[in-house]
């Protein structure tokens, strides 16, 4: 039997593999997936592919597990200039898809979830087990999981870990995310679900992946024309949003000196 932790660098993915170092549990590999913006650009906020690769799995290599990233056969931009064939209507056809609809997005289908199910497949999976991190206090998934493949273990449930306690036992350990300091969970910083906290950090901290962003928004011939289709909000309504907030907090540092 192979014991295999699929792993996002979240709390509960990582207080998952914690606990069986904790307790002693098999666990032959961890598994990270890298969504990619384009061939050269990774899809992962840099904070947080820095914390994945120059702080947690060093730590784990001490411990003796053996680590691996994935890659999906495609990446964002190629899925943005994805040139539309099929359609009801007529006036998309050619045209590129764009910005994908908000809360339906199909690339965390073609970049994350495919590539790990390849490589599962590529796996004899009656002899692995796998690592989910799903809390008890997630009632819902949980009985996703033992209606669906037996060969996945929650050891947060095991442990009867809750999603605070799995805060709490990587803050122990120091391998908590620097994304929870401005979100409250992981994903691309693309990511048409982005809430606006995220959103504000990009734009201030990470402008270079920003203005990558921003700039598709001046392109022609595409169905998605801007950063959030579903709710019609654009990273240029987002800037001029951001500016006016600054400036007012600018004014009150003034009135109060």
């Amino acid at each position: 039997m192979e014991y295999i932790a699929s792993f996002s660098g979240g709390k509960d993915s990582t207080a998952s593999i914690i606990l069986a170092h904790e307790n002693n549990e098999p666990l032959d590999l961890i598994i990270f997936c890298e969504v990619m913006f384009d061939k050269d650009t990774s899809g992962e906020l840099p904070e947080h592919i820095d914390f994945i690769k120059n702080q947690a799995f060093p730590l784990f290599h001490s411990w003796g597990y053996k680590t691996q990233i994935i890659h999906g056969p495609t990446n964002y931009m190629e899925i943005f200039n994805h040139r539309i064939e099929r359609t009801k209507k007529e006036e998309r056809k050619g045209m590129k898809a764009g910005f994908p609809i908000a809360m339906r997005c199909a690339l965390n289908r073609s970049c994350k979830v495919r590539p790990i199910q390849k490589f599962y497949k590529e796996r004899n999976m009656d002899e692995i087990t796998q690592y989910i991190g799903i809390a008890i206090d997630e009632p819902k998934r949980l009985e996703r999981l033992k209606d669906g493949n037996n060969n996945k273990v929650s050891l947060l449930a095991k442990y009867g870990y809750t999603e605070e306690m799995a805060l709490s036992l990587c803050k122990k350990y120091n391998l908590l995310s620097p994304i929870y300091e401005f979100a409250p969970r992981g994903g691309c910083w693309f990511c048409p679900n982005a809430n606006y906290a995220e959103l504000r950090h990009l734009k201030k901290f990470h402008p270079d992946l920003w203005n990558k962003l921003r700039n598709l928004e001046n392109q022609k011939d595409t169905v998605g024309k801007i950063y959030n289709t579903l709710k019609q909000v654009s990273l240029k309504d987002l800037e001029e949003k951001f500016y006016w907030e600054d400036a007012q907090l600018t004014v009150f540092d003034f009135l109060k000196e």
